[in-house]
C-alpha cells in the first residue's frame, strides 16, 4: 500500500453526545471542539442543528470557534434540514454538509414508507441543494451495509453525480464481520463507474464489538476516511473508537500504510476530556486509553517489561 493519508472525521459531538446518559453543554462542545482541533481531526461534526435550538447554537458557537479544521453539520435529505446546517456552519472557516437517507429496505418500508425511486431522488436532490450553498458536500447512505448492492450503487453514482464529494458507507446496526465489510467496499469501489471523484467514508458502530476491526477493513479496500468517536462513544454500543483506529494505523504501519495528521500525544489528554464532559467513564481496561493499558499484575509480564518495554507493550 502507498503513503497515503486517512482523514479523521469526529462525531464525539454528534453521534458520540447521543450516548445513553451523555449530556454536553454549548460551553462544553465548545471545549471539546478546540480539543479535537489541537489533537488534529480533519473534521469535526459539531452537530445536528434542525433537531433543536440547543444543537443549532452548539453547531453554530463551534463554527465559530475552530478555524484549522472543518466544521460539519448533519441534516437528513430534506430542504429544512440543509437550510438549517448551513446557517448553523456560516461562520465555519471550512463548513461542510453531511446528507443522508436511508437505503435498506427494512428502513425504507418501515421508517421512510418510501419507494427506492423516492428515496434515489430525495439524495440527489439533497446533494443538489447542499452543493448549491457549500463546496463541501458528504452524503451518507444510512444503513448502507444492508441495502441491496446493486439499489446502493445506483444512489451511490447518482449522489456523486449531483456534486457529493464524500460518500460515506455506514454500518448502521453493527451487523457486519470484517472480511465481509472489506469485501462490501471494495464491491462499491469496483462498481461505480464515478467512484474515483469522491473519497469512500465508513461510519461502523460497535453492537457485535467489530467496529474497528470492519473501520481498518475498510481502509485496506480503499476507504479513506474513517469516522470515529472519542472514547467509542455514540448510540447503543456506540461507535470505532478514534484511539484505537488512530493507534492501529501508527503502530501498524508497516501492514496498513496509510498516516493520519493525529498528533497522537493528545490523544490521552482528550478522551480525560471527553470522559469528564459527558460523565461517561473509560472503562480500565479499554485499549489505548483505559487505566489498565499499560499497567501489568503478571510476574512473568513485569519482569520482561524491565527487561525490556518492547517484550509486552506494543
Amino acid at each position: 500500500m502507498s503513503n497515503e493519508r486517512i482523514i479523521i472525521f469526529d462525531t464525539t459531538l454528534r453521534d458520540g453526545e447521543q450516548s445513553p446518559g451523555a449530556s454536553l453543554s454549548i460551553q462544553d462542545k465548545i471545549q471539546i471542539a478546540v480539543q479535537l482541533e489541537r489533537l488534529g481531526v480533519d473534521i469535526i461534526e459539531a452537530g445536528f442543528p434542525v433537531s433543536s435550538p440547543v444543537q443549532f447554537e452548539a453547531v453554530e458557537a463551534c463554527a465559530a470557534e475552530v478555524r484549522a479544521a472543518t466544521v460539519a453539520g448533519l441534516a437528513r435529505a430534506l430542504e429544512q434540514d440543509i437550510m438549517s446546517a448551513y446557517e448553523a456552519l456560516k461562520g465555519a472557516a471550512h463548513k461542510r454538509i453531511h446528507t443522508f437517507i436511508a437505503t435498506s429496505p427494512i428502513h425504507m418500508e418501515h421508517k421512510l414508507r418510501k419507494t427506492p425511486d423516492e428515496v434515489l431522488r430525495m439524495a440527489e436532490e439533497g446533494v443538489k441543494l447542499c452543493g448549491s450553498l457549500v463546496d463541501d458536500v458528504e452524503f451518507s447512505a444510512e444503513d448502507a451495509f444492508r441495502s441491496d448492492r446493486g439499489f446502493l450503487k445506483e444512489v451511490v453514482q447518482a449522489a456523486i453525480s449531483a456534486g457529493a464529494r464524500t460518500i460515506n458507507l455506514p454500518d448502521t446496526v453493527g451487523y457486519a464481520i470484517p472480511s465481509e465489510f472489506g469485501r462490501f467496499i471494495r464491491e462499491i469501489m469496483e462498481g461505480v463507474p464515478n467512484v474515483n471523484d469522491a473519497v469512500i467514508s465508513v461510519h461502523c458502530h460497535n453492537d457485535l464489538g467489530l467496529a474497528v476491526a470492519n473501520s481498518l477493513m475498510a481502509v485496506r479496500n480503499g476507504a479513506r476516511q474513517v469516522e470515529v468517536a472519542v472514547n467509542g462513544l455514540g448510540e447503543r454500543a456506540g461507535n470505532a473508537s478514534l484511539e484505537e483506529i488512530v493507534m492501529a494505523l501508527k503502530v501498524r504501519h508497516d501492514f496498513i500504510g496509510v498516516d493520519t495528521t493525529i498528533n497522537t500525544t493528545e490523544i490521552y489528554r482528550t478522551s480525560q476530556m471527553v470522559s469528564n464532559l459527558t460523565g461517561i467513564r473509560v472503562q480500565p481496561n479499554k485499549a489505548i486509553v483505559g487505566s489498565n493499558a499499560f499497567a501489568h499484575e503478571s510476574g512473568i509480564h513485569v519482569d520482561g517489561l524491565l527487561k525490556s518495554r518492547q517484550t509486552y507493550e506494543i
